[in-house]
């Protein structure tokens, strides 16, 4: 009894609260963080393959900014390639004198190219004079020492070659991986199989440290050696020769293939692709075609430009860090978009390329078009707000007229299609059962609208409706009133042209609550249409809208639906409804879409006060939940509520750490040693820390983001960065919480 009787209490104040004028815009709090807006480095890839079948070692740039790559088949060198366009490696015809020598070894010395033939250490600078014959016929490897002395070795005999000195040989009783030359002690180090080894050439003295693990690889970093093995690495002390620590193996993947030292951070290659040690003891892991022609790794060292060139066994993978601020990030994007995947004002994907090649695909149809397009023209109208920029108001006019034909190419009024498309390509386009002829017989149109595609457009319409000052602010306003005067008088359904409710488009109470409390349906289809009638209300003043919504809070329950907190959302009892368990199998993302999509239009356009903190703290209660993901918009969208605490940090890094390459290239991380997995769960979040954007598979807000591996799409799809990336840029610019570019 004392339940029904607080249950009315808050029905009351709900209604007395309706009084208050609520429409202000909240100010924001003095303390909102925000984010300014200077240079970071943003990495990306140029790749070259290889055109023929030679077999590749090594690869360097000399101080001119030139890259040659040592083959079984002589020198090579990087043939065109840039960004998105892949160059190739061909033979280097440079020095015809070097075109029929047998060359075996190569090395980079005081920023120069060395060559080691059968017959000597050589080099084309210096005006050629470097030439030191040896006696090591297969030698195959060579280090630089101080003063235009070299160590050379066929694997087994070491030869020490010298201007000034008598030449040194020495045989040693393992195989020769790799020579290095330690300026600070003056000594050659020598990698074995199973050993390491120094040799002082002042003191022609050998010395050699054997060793438990087989090594694989080395370099040498702050007076120390660090050795590569099939299991991990560790460290030894240059002076006292000995291991310090114990050997490292939670890796991205431990199998090392090769080491260097590159800007002061250690870089690894592996059978898996190449990483990156950071700062904070957690690595950059570069995978998959998005950055390497292969995951072999056979060698890595740094370009003068301060690029990381990566040698794997297809070719040459050139990893490049450019200086951009955001606002240069977006400008990027901007031109990727309108480059490449507008179809017909709608906001789409590039399918059906050929290994990544864009300029092969095709813009495809999809069942979001409506969402997708409505997600960039709303980030085209906080740009345009922010801006004032001519090009963003002709793209919101352009995605604007596209939003408009969805609802005049069908005969239903006040019905969004979920696409259009010219006729007689039904058969070829997604889901070809849903399509429609037009009355128009040049034009057919998609059905069987959704949920998703209804909150997409009411947010558009909100934000245009909100922060235009032009014909395209009426415009918004006739489009959401038309579209929520259609779902309010079908009784809250959007009805087909069949007549027939579509199967997601359902918010009448019957339907909603029907489905069990912990079920996430009820409570996001009672979020979004109250959200939705707020919206329609707020601009079109018909009472209609505020009536429904307070029917729906105070006589169906659809306030506490919306309010209930998100650690209760669960899968459904055994005894449920066959609907409601399939509903409830899992967390759905696509819901976490709808619900920050709807929180625009839910919490600006509160119908009072009362009900505007109790918004808040429910998009606070999700936002929690949805940390882990770390997502830009979802924290983005929680700060029009006005809190300081909205993880601005991962917004950020969730902005910065999006590739360029926006490709769908294969990925796979389940391998991974330095990431920690958890038990199975709900939420379906493998991993207790969230991979950074470039490091899993490109996808919409609408994925699971713990998703570890992506096979079976590589390089056949391009994503428009219009929905993922520059929605919430331009919200976060037009909330203020990313500044202008400093």
């Amino acid at each position: 009894m004392a339940k029904i009787k607080l249950y009315y209490l808050l029905v009351i104040s709900i209604i007395l609260a309706s009084c208050k004028d609520s429409n202000k815009k909240e100010d924001q709090v003095s303390n909102i963080p925000i984010y300014k807006d200077i240079p970071y480095q943003q990495d990306y890839s140029i790749k070259y393959n290889l055109t023929n079948d030679e077999q590749i070692s090594k690869a360097y740039m000399d101080r001119n900014g030139v890259i040659q790559i040592l083959s079984d088949k002589g020198i090579l060198r990087t043939h065109d390639g840039q960004f998105l366009y892949p160059g190739a490696l061909v033979e280097d015809k440079t020095y015809r004198t070097l075109t029929d020598k047998n060359i075996n070894g190569f090395t980079l010395y005081k920023d120069q190219f060395v060559y080691l033939d059968d017959k000597a250490v050589l080099s084309n600078a210096w005006a050629g004079n470097l030439y030191l014959s040896h006696g090591l016929p297969n030698a195959k490897y060579l280090a630089g020492g101080e003063n235009f002395d070299f160590l050379i070795s066929d694997g087994k005999t070491l030869e020490f070659l010298s201007y000034d000195k008598s030449p040194w040989t020495i045989e040693i009783n393992d195989k020769v991986l790799a020579l290095l030359y330690d300026s600070q002690n003056k000594i050659f180090w020598i990698l074995g199989t199973q050993s390491i080894s120094s040799f002082d050439p002042a003191k022609n003295k050998f010395n050699t440290i054997p060793q438990e693990e087989e090594l694989t690889a080395f370099t040498l970093f702050k007076g120390k050696l660090i050795l590569g093995t099939s299991n991990g690495y560790f460290k030894i002390n240059t002076t006292t020769g000995k291991r310090e620590g114990n050997i490292r193996n939670q890796l991205p993947v431990n199998n090392i293939t090769a080491i260097n030292i590159i800007n002061e951070c250690l870089w690894f290659g592996s059978p898996q692709g190449a990483f990156k040690l950071r700062s904070d003891g957690k690595f950059d892991y570069y995978y998959g075609k998005r950055w390497l022609p292969s995951n072999n790794i056979k060698h890595i060292s740094q370009g003068k430009d301060g690029s990381v060139l990566i040698v794997t066994d297809a070719g040459l993978g050139k990893i490049v860090f450019k200086n951009m601020t955001l606002y240069d990030k977006a400008q990027y994007y901007e031109k990727q978009v309108r480059d490449r995947h507008i179809r017909l004002g709608l906001n789409a994907s590039l399918v059906d390329m050929d290994n990544g090649n864009i300029d092969s695909g095709r813009l495809s149809d999809s069942d979001n078009d409506g969402l997708w397009t409505s997600m960039y023209l709303a980030g085209q109208v906080f740009r345009y707000a922010v801006t004032q920029s001519e090009e963003a108001l002709q793209n919101c006019r352009e995605s604007m007229e596209a939003m408009e034909r969805l609802f005049n190419i069908n005969p239903v009024q006040g019905f969004p299609s979920r696409s259009f498309e010219r006729s007689g390509y039904i058969e070829k386009l997604s889901d070809p059962e849903r399509w429609q002829h037009s009355t128009d017989p040049k034009w057919d149109w998609k059905a069987t609208t959704s949920s998703d595609e209804v909150i997409g457009h009411m947010f558009t319409y909100g934000v245009m409706a909100e922060l235009m000052e032009n014909d395209l602010k009426d415009h918004a306003i006739i489009l959401m009133d038309t579209l929520m005067s259609h779902i309010v008088s079908n009784d809250l359904y959007m009805v087909d042209f069949d007549g027939k409710p579509t199967t997601w488009g359902k918010w009448n109470p019957d339907y909603v609550n029907e489905r069990p409390k912990m079920v996430g349906d009820r409570k996001i289809n009672s979020s979004n249409i109250i959200a939705m009638l707020q919206t329609a209300y707020h601009f079109t003043g018909k009472e209609k809208y505020k009536k429904k919504a307070f029917d729906l809070m105070t006589k169906h329950g659809y306030l506490e639906n919306l309010m209930r907190p998100m650690n209760e959302i669960a899968t459904a009892p055994s005894d449920a409804d066959d609907w409601s368990k399939m509903l409830s199998e899992s967390w759905n993302h696509s819901d976490d879409e709808m619900y920050f999509l709807g929180y625009w239009g839910l919490y600006n356009y509160a119908l009072n006060d009362t009900l505007k903190e109790k918004y808040k703290k429910s998009i606070i209660d999700h936002w929690e939940a949805e940390r882990p993901e770390k997502d830009g918009a979802w924290n983005i969208m929680t700060a029009i509520t006005g809190t300081s605490t909205f993880d601005l940090d991962e917004a950020i890094w969730y902005l910065k750490q999006h590739p360029l390459d926006l490709i769908t290239w294969d990925i796979k991380n389940s391998h991974r040693k330095d990431i920690e997995f958890i038990s199975p769960n709900f939420r379906e979040q493998t991993i207790k820390e969230v991979l950074p954007p470039d490091e899993r598979r490109i996808q919409r807000h609408n994925g699971n983001m713990f998703k570890l591996d992506k096979i079976g799409s590589d390089g056949t799809e391009e994503y428009s960065a219009g929905d993922i990336w520059l929605l919430p840029y331009w919200m976060g610019r037009y909330i203020g919480v990313i500044s202008e570019p400093q």
